[in-house]
């Protein structure tokens, strides 16, 4: 009887193991699993639960500006290894157009070891390192070498894990970040949700571990802010290019265009005189 517990223990085991590869920051992740089975829920966030499916490739098959206003108000869902969810709402994203946009890492249409996902089909991740430490996670559209840049999400399930998430991921102590600068950013949403190289070239319709839903209900077009992306300083008249977008008033916006953003209320005031 010992022998077959033994048995039988060992093939739970092996059932159990994820074929998910690890992240490093979840190897030292010391996050105990709620009681209950729901996810623990931002208290500055309402979540809506809804029976919505995984967006599929027809949603990524669309130009790059359009794929960058659509992403915005969709849910990515990231599963971790033990089976928990993270989710966050997407509220800021940049277009990055291909060969013409000398801000982009495809420019000219040069293909090359690091960029080939921008060249792969609608929907795939391209996953680049920067400063040999973060990393960023962009969404290939239609167009050669186009692809779309997550920004930052407004975190909604598991806040904790992507706290502890964080924190793994630094190198020093740091002040601990607020719920809605958890994601705030594209690289801190990277560390957040646990995305490193591994994830480069992976399909958004396909990986078991990484997938969007819709959101509750879709922005209005007076919701989305459109202005000029972060950190393009020395790229001529693309560093001008309105190709920036996120949605007006939520918090985990990463950078508020505060010029913009008054156009649009006196332009909307205008319109209601």
């Amino acid at each position: 009887m010992p022998r077959k517990r033994k048995l039988l223990a060992q093939l739970s085991a092996l059932q159990s193991k994820s074929s998910i590869p690890p992240f490093d920051g979840l190897e030292n992740l010391n996050v105990t699993p709620d009681r209950d089975s729901s996810p623990k829920s931002s208290k500055y966030f309402v979540v809506e639960k809804k029976n919505s499916s995984q967006l599929e490739s027809d949603f990524f098959n669309q130009p790059c500006i359009s794929l960058a206003k659509s992403l915005l108000g969709q849910i990515l869902v990231r599963k971790l290894p033990d089976g928990r969810e993270l989710r966050g709402r997407i509220v800021e994203t940049e277009a990055y157009l291909g060969g013409e946009d000398e801000a982009s890492h495809s420019k000219g249409g040069k293909q090359t070891q690091r960029n080939t996902a921008m060249f792969m089909k609608p929907g795939t991740l391209y996953v680049y390192q920067i400063y040999g430490i973060y990393f960023c996670m962009n969404i290939s559209s239609q167009g050669e070498g186009a692809a779309v840049l997550l920004r930052s999400l407004e975190p909604l399930e598991n806040l904790d894990v992507m706290r502890a998430l964080r924190s793994a991921s630094r190198k020093a102590p740091t002040k601990e970040p607020k719920d809605w600068q958890l994601c705030n950013g594209p690289s801190k949403l990277c560390q957040a949700f646990g995305i490193d190289k591994d994830f480069d070239q992976r399909d958004l319709a396909q990986d078991a571990a990484i997938w969007m839903v819709p959101g509750p209900e879709p922005p209005g077009e007076q919701d989305v802010v459109t202005t000029t992306r972060i950190g393009i300083g020395n790229r001529g008249e693309w560093a001008e290019k309105p190709l920036r977008f996120y949605l007006r008033g939520n918090k985990s916006v990463s950078v508020v265009d505060k010029k913009v953003e008054r156009e649009m209320a006196a332009l909307s005031s205008s319109s209601l005189n």
